[in-house]
């Protein structure tokens, strides 16, 4: 199998699966007092330094989770909850069009059942939500904000934010500003108190560690008010007994990503830059979608684009059609989101992009990652062009009227 999905979740690194499998035949709650809880919480509060130092937070600032949908809910809705309470005028939310389902849904459960006002907040071409468009919007809404949240890069197109400049413009007008950076974390630089950020998710299984665990880096300036209740663990926002093993595994995969991430971004954009080239050969009239020049690819800019991601759309086929196909050949890769596998609708990024209903569900992800070799790019290579011709007698879209890249 040649797998190009490892934005839905990459494999474990072998060091990850090692701390994870040491400790996972040892007894101990964390929170207990004896031997064998302070050695757990040992384990918890040893990781918990090790991941804050290689993200640039403070131990304190990390609050463990089980995942980056937890970490989104507790930061959007959290955030809200808290700033609602000390202000009751805050019962607006700022969201980019282009977030996750998880931070997307937090904040339309919010809208549905606790009165937040929502703003979505537009998107260039390219996918980038702009600094002066989030100005302009808290300047009319003034103090009716609770708060703003920009993920880090896009899981889908790839397109990175200025989350550093977005974060300016919010504490300007006084309210927080929350990013997703599960794709991000380990793919670019991430200096949580560098950024500016307020809040900020991450999760093991995008960067070699394991499913389940995760984490939300949260200022000490800001106040949240939790999802869960009960033990009062993580700053009491985050109630539960933590889960030692996995945490050790997502500080060993979180260091280990980190560290190596410029070597592997610059690999990962080469190899990354070759798909893009061939299968534009191969499919000349396949769209290219986020922020990305297909003239310049000698010059890799962390500032533009997942360096491992690339997403096309496939004028007049269907993107699950184009899925099933290449996985009846041995390639994995996906529509977009993996929380959206199944559910036949268009891409909700690109049509926040201004793509066509027809080129939004034409969509396809192919995101490489740390195991990833030149040879996975040959096969799909080799692949595409029989697959696009298949999917295309067979397709019900309509080939868009204008093709090219964008």
């Amino acid at each position: 199998m040649v797998y190009l999905d490892h934005a839905a979740s990459t494999p474990m690194l072998p060091e990850a699966v090692a701390a994870m499998a040491e400790l996972l035949g040892q007894v101990g709650n964390a929170s207990s007092l004896h031997a064998a809880g302070r050695r757990a919480r040992r384990i918890v509060e040893e990781s918990r330094e090790r991941l804050a130092q290689a993200v640039g937070a403070r131990p304190s600032e990390v609050i463990f989770t089980g995942g980056g949908t937890e970490a989104d809910n507790l930061a959007v809705k959290g955030l809200f909850w808290s700033r609602r309470a000390a202000d009751t005028r805050r019962r607006r939310v700022v969201v980019s069009a282009v977030e996750h389902h998880a931070v997307l849904d937090s904040a339309e459960w919010l809208w549905a059942h606790e009165g937040a006002e929502v703003s979505w907040l537009p998107v260039d071409p390219v996918g980038r939500a702009q600094p002066d468009t989030l100005a302009a919007e808290l300047d009319r809404y003034g103090d009716e904000v609770a708060l703003v949240s920009v993920m880090w890069a896009n899981n889908e197109v790839g397109t990175v934010q200025p989350v550093a400049a977005l974060a300016e413009v919010a504490h300007a007008h006084g309210v927080p500003l929350h990013t997703d950076a599960v794709q991000a974390v380990g793919a670019l630089p991430v200096d949580f108190a560098a950024s500016g950020v307020d809040a900020l998710t991450m999760t093991g299984h995008k960067l070699g560690g394991p499913l389940g665990a995760g984490a939300l880096l949260l200022s000490r300036t800001v106040e949240l008010t939790p999802l869960l209740h009960g033990g009062g663990q993580e700053r009491d926002v985050r109630s539960g007994t933590v889960d030692a093993p996995a945490i050790a595994a997502l500080a060993v995969a979180t260091d280990l990503a980190v560290t190596g991430q410029p070597e592997r971004a610059a690999r990962l954009a080469s190899l990354r830059d070759d798909l893009v080239r061939r299968v534009c050969r191969v499919v000349p009239d396949a769209v290219l979608n986020g922020d990305y020049d297909p003239h310049n690819t000698s010059d890799f800019s962390p500032s533009a684009r997942l360096p491992g991601n690339a997403h096309f759309s496939f004028p007049g086929c269907e993107g699950d059609a184009l899925l099933l196909l290449l996985d009846a050949r041995g390639i994995e890769c996906s529509t977009g989101s993996a929380c959206s596998a199944g559910v036949a609708r268009p891409s909700h990024v690109l049509l926040a992009m201004g793509a066509a209903n027809d080129r939004a569900r034409s969509s396809l992800r192919f995101s490489l990652g740390h195991n990833s070799t030149a040879t996975d790019v040959d096969a799909l290579v080799e692949a595409i062009g029989p697959v696009v011709e298949r999917a295309r007698r067979v397709g019900t879209t309509t080939p868009a009227a204008t093709v090219g890249t964008a």
